[in-house]
């Protein structure tokens, strides 16, 4: 928990405030995530390193011993990958045993995607493009989640809503991120976007993400997911009105409203 909160503002609350079991599931789930993360988004760490570290990361978390096989590709980096990153297999063996499977096989899914598009230098020129990237790195968490739901407790949902919230939830740190990503030389806007164009794809996205949580039925998964849509939300409106980053007093407050 300790780990969560530095990295992650959005999903630490709501993650802390899951049930034994579940918790465990979604914290392995997003740490590993983070991890994986925190090498794509690296602005020391070469290309060609990034590729051959995330692709190492997607053999080695299907490994028969998949803890030394990860700590074999990461440990060379040590003076360089956050701890985050360096501590994956300890998230990884913190996913209870009967979900692991479905949890380890997203990650090196995810791994291998973003090693592709570190190679292609994150080349986006269309909107189906950006949609392939947004769905590897944030729709795929979202086709997770529900199959983390289902295994919880049964709950059912729709995967296709489950890529938008996801993906919405990207959209929204795109725009948020514009300038330091421009900074860093990565340009995730299609051809001929703006950010009108971007705030139209985030909107529809967060649209039918507001749609997958109607549809979900009441319990953990529901109150998990009302909170960083509803941030999410928050956030494309402060953005549209020319400021870029929620403040920790107006979070809380978003919070306690949904919290209640």
């Amino acid at each position: 928990m300790t780990m969560l909160q530095q990295t992650s503002r959005t999903f630490y609350i709501p993650i802390s405030r899951l049930t034994p079991g579940l918790k465990e599931a979604v914290s392995s789930a997003y740490l590993c995530m983070r991890a994986i993360d925190e090498i794509e988004d690296d602005a020391d760490l070469a290309g060609t390193i990034k590729a051959e570290l995330l692709q190492g990361v997607h053999d080695a978390i299907q490994a028969p011993d998949m803890a030394e096989a990860v700590q074999k590709v990461l440990s060379p980096y040590k003076d360089v990958l956050p701890e985050v990153t360096l501590r994956l297999h300890e998230w990884a063996l913190l996913c209870p045993p009967t979900v692991a499977p479905t949890i380890y096989g997203y990650i090196a899914r995810m791994s291998k995607q973003m090693a592709e598009w570190v190679n292609v230098g994150w080349n986006i020129k269309t909107e189906e493009e950006l949609d392939g990237y947004t769905y590897s790195v944030a729709g795929m968490v979202g086709e997770m989640l529900s199959e983390i739901w289902l295994w919880y407790d049964g709950t059912t949902s729709d995967m296709t809503k489950a890529v938008a919230f996801g993906r919405g939830l990207q959209a929204v740190n795109i725009l948020r991120n514009r300038t330091e990503d421009l900074e860093r030389g990565v340009d995730f806007y299609p051809d001929g976007w703006g950010s009108k164009e971007m705030l139209h794809y985030t909107r529809r996205n967060l649209k039918l993400a507001d749609e997958y949580i109607a549809e979900l039925k009441e319990g953990p998964a529901m109150e998990f997911c009302k909170i960083p849509l509803a941030l999410a939300h928050a956030t494309v409106k402060l953005i549209s009105a020319g400021g870029n980053k929620l403040t920790r007093d107006t979070v809380l407050k978003i919070v306690n409203r949904i919290t209640g």
